[in-house]
């Protein structure tokens, strides 16, 4: 596969799959969402090249790019998780282009572990490579591995104007009207914050509440 030269000298994926799925979630999603996709995949490859991890571009890249479609409004009423719906519009994307099985299997993983803390690091590459470019690009989590110049890089080409506030009130947006698939996650977190009337499931209450008698 043939690569082209993307900021901070990281490789982008030059395969028509890799256009297709640049062109197809350039076209349904906002900027504000695009430019964090593709930061992700930059920082999720600056990541790999600073902790000597091997991993294959192309996958890396198409699942970046599909990791919050889920948050899309044509997903609002789907009741599941919106990572979930991330991972299945990718990976009905990669079989209409007869993409292997196991291939079709990382990036559907890495899409729907990518807001799950403690569990990609210990996956295949791009799965953790994913949750990496996705925890630096939001939660500034192990900013110091990246070179300042590097990263200033990758934002002069891919800008996140007011980007703290956009993201939350995009996770806000695309996890309001199902409020309970955001159980345990941290979306929780951001409808607490932005929606008064919402309310938390609670696990210790779920169990002393159940059908068992003890």
């Amino acid at each position: 596969m043939s690569h082209a030269y993307g900021p901070a000298g990281v490789r982008v994926p030059d395969s028509r799959l890799a256009a297709e799925a640049t062109e197809l979630v350039r076209d349904t999603t906002s900027d504000l969402l695009y430019d964090h996709a593709r930061r992700v995949y930059f920082f999720g490859s600056l990541l790999g090249r600073a902790r000597g991890i091997d991993w294959d571009p192309e996958l890396l890249y198409v699942a970046a790019l599909f990791h919050d479609v889920g948050l899309g409004e044509p997903f609002r009423d789907s009741g599941r998780r919106f990572e979930v719906d991330g991972a299945e519009e990718a990976r009905r994307f990669l079989e209409a282009r007869q993409v292997p099985p196991d291939r079709v299997r990382r990036v559907w993983t890495a899409v729907a572990l990518h807001t799950t803390p403690g569990l990609p690091e210990f996956m295949e590459p791009e799965v953790a490579l994913l949750a990496a470019g996705v925890d630096y690009d939001v939660l500034g989590s192990a900013y110091d591995e990246i070179e300042a110049a590097d990263r200033d890089a990758v934002v002069a080409a891919h800008p996140r104007p007011a980007f703290k506030q956009g993201i939350l009130r995009a996770l806000a947006d695309g996890a309001g009207s199902r409020p309970q698939t955001t159980y345990g996650t941290a979306q929780a977190d951001v409808l607490a914050h932005y929606d008064p009337h919402f309310r938390r499931g609670d696990f210790v209450r779920m169990v002393l509440d159940s059908p068992w008698p003890e």
